[in-house]
């Protein structure tokens, strides 16, 4: 039966990925310019927090939602910031070469990137919960089953950033540094005003 809660946590955590907002962007731009496994990271670095609104969800911690709730005026705050900061950091990124591949440091930086920025959306809390209800879990799990569903939702999170980041390979080795100095711009651009909605919501 455990089996069965994996699937539904696959499908769930496939679905809440697939919307293209910011980490999604990010991994794109990653990939394009620095490579698959920049790219995957970004997508390990969502999939961890969207593990992590999913336990919240599944194993029924209401009070650490609201309190998350509670704070949403500076979650949101720190999220428009850091969305403002990756813009535009983003955007003056500038590669030499876009032949030679990138070196594996600053990997655990993108990691911790793409999850505090997937942590500052506290919407996905209830977003789970909806579709945990939708899914017919909305009544109280036991450890194990709950555990099967918060795995299955980290999985199916990584396989469709997976799934985004092998599409985008497909498209760099087409692009010369040109390319790549356009795809810092314009993703640059699209956090940017990521971070401004965010902000401009809390007027």
């Amino acid at each position: 039966m455990e089996p069965i809660f994996f699937l539904k946590g696959l499908i769930i955590g496939f679905a809440m990925a697939v919307p293209i907002g910011p980490i999604g962007i990010m991994c794109i731009r990653k990939t394009l310019a620095e490579g698959h496994s920049r790219g995957l990271v970004v997508g390990l670095g969502a999939a961890t927090a969207d593990s992590l609104y999913g336990a919240i969800a599944a194993f029924g911690l209401t009070f650490i939602s609201d309190m998350i709730t509670g704070q949403h005026f500076w979650v949101s705050l720190v999220g428009g910031g850091l969305l403002l900061f990756l813009g535009i950091r983003t955007f003056r990124t500038k590669r030499k070469d876009p032949i030679v591949p990138y070196d594996n440091k600053g990997l655990l930086g993108s990691y911790i990137s793409a999850f505090l920025l997937a942590l500052t959306n506290p919407l996905t809390i209830f977003a789970f919960v909806a579709v945990f209800a939708a899914f017919g879990l909305g009544h109280k799990l036991v450890i194990v089953s709950a555990c099967m569903l918060v795995l299955g939702v980290f999985a199916g999170s990584c396989l469709w950033f997976l799934t985004l980041g092998y599409v985008a390979t497909l498209f760099r080795k087409k692009l010369d540094a040109e390319g790549i100095r356009w795809v810092n711009r314009i993703s640059g651009v699209l956090i940017i005003l990521s971070g401004i909605a965010a902000l401009v919501s809390l007027i």
